[in-house]
């Protein structure tokens, strides 16, 4: 049978309330008190439960995280920075998934109250007067790749998206493509709505028109990347380059583009965005824009320690971090007009 704290305080010859204040150090104890109670903690191999202890310091020491998915390279970098911060402090986390949809917002959030001492949330296709009204019982929160609106939360940090998207599409522009696709991301996301605006801005920049038949819309997913990569297949006049608005539908897009007998980048370049692990792995390795993916989950669980221990300020922290453009082997020059008219 599992050894009880009124245990522990009969075999130690003091009150409960003494083996709390020890095993919490929670008051003054004297020295020699101490060391009986810890040394009959052992002997009984006494153990306090969470529980127990979370109804005693009022603290869980665990963080809640929820994410709209935990499908591929990115959510489980991001959870990875998440724990790294969170097991040194001491601290477990509780992640969830939302699909974006609000019923399992609710949910998870109904689930992790009373369970958790704060909050991580990544719900981009929520604004923050949403979120707000759903968590009915504030705790602390990072919001991560969040909209806001005037007088919201202000621990958000974000990603650089529509710069990292305009420096990619500015590298397609200058290594010759005019005709330039975008397979994007959810109509109502807000990463891929930022990954759009650069897209559109460095066309702009450069003169070319922003044609409609060449966004194609996706899901962030390999299937979805596919699906659109197929889609752009069928055009009577095809694109030189396609920019995929991350890696996971960069992927999918590939593939598509090798079953259709064309090479990569000779035929058609192809770029995507994250920059995951896999990507520096694929053949012809994928150019992309790197996001420091790890340190958004890790600076995001630092902010959350800092204000459940009480030493953040009161200033709005809204940091965006700055993403990378990495020039890989999927990218080249358009082939020649010559070469152009020998279709693969």
């Amino acid at each position: 049978m599992r050894a009880t704290i009124r245990d522990v305080a009969r075999e130690a010859d003091v009150s409960i309330a003494t083996v709390s204040r020890v095993l919490n150090e929670s008051g003054p104890v004297k020295p020699a008190t101490r060391e009986r109670v810890l040394a009959a903690a052992a002997r009984l191999r006494y153990s306090p439960s969470s529980a127990a202890r979370s109804l005693i310091t009022r603290q869980t020491k665990t963080l809640g995280v929820l994410l709209p998915d935990l499908y591929g390279e990115f959510f489980s970098e991001l959870i990875r920075g998440i724990d790294r911060v969170a097991r040194e402090a001491g601290y477990h986390i509780l992640v969830s998934t939302s699909h974006n949809q609000r019923p399992e917002v609710e949910a998870a959030l109904q689930a992790m109250r009373g369970r958790v001492d704060g909050l991580i949330v990544m719900a981009p296709d929520r604004d923050v007067d949403e979120l707000a009204a759903l968590l009915a019982k504030p705790l602390p929160t990072v919001l991560l790749n969040q909209r806001t609106v005037d007088g919201g939360p202000v621990n958000r940090i974000n990603i650089d998206n529509e710069g990292g998207a305009r420096a990619l599409v500015e590298h397609l522009v200058e290594a010759g493509h005019r005709r330039i696709a975008l397979i994007g991301g959810p109509a109502a996301n807000l990463d891929a709505e930022a990954r759009r605006r650069g897209y559109r801005a460095a066309l702009e920049a450069a003169g070319l028109p922003v044609v409609p038949e060449l966004e194609f819309h996706g899901d962030f997913t390999e299937a979805g990347g596919h699906e659109a990569a197929q889609a752009l297949l069928r055009l009577e006049e095809r694109p030189t380059a396609v920019f995929a608005a991350n890696d996971a539908m960069a992927i999918g897009a590939l593939h598509a583009f090798v079953e259709a007998g064309l090479t990569i980048p000779a035929d058609v370049s192809l770029a995507g965005f994250d920059d995951i692990p896999m990507a520096r792995y694929l053949r012809p390795s994928l150019t992309s824009v790197r996001v420091p993916i790890q340190e958004l989950g890790s600076r995001a669980t630092a902010r959350l320690l800092e204000l459940l221990a009480g030493e953040a300020d009161d200033e709005a922290w809204d940091v965006v971090l700055p993403t990378e453009l990495v020039v890989r082997a999927s990218s080249g020059a358009p082939r020649s007009p010559k070469k152009d008219a020998v279709h693969v």
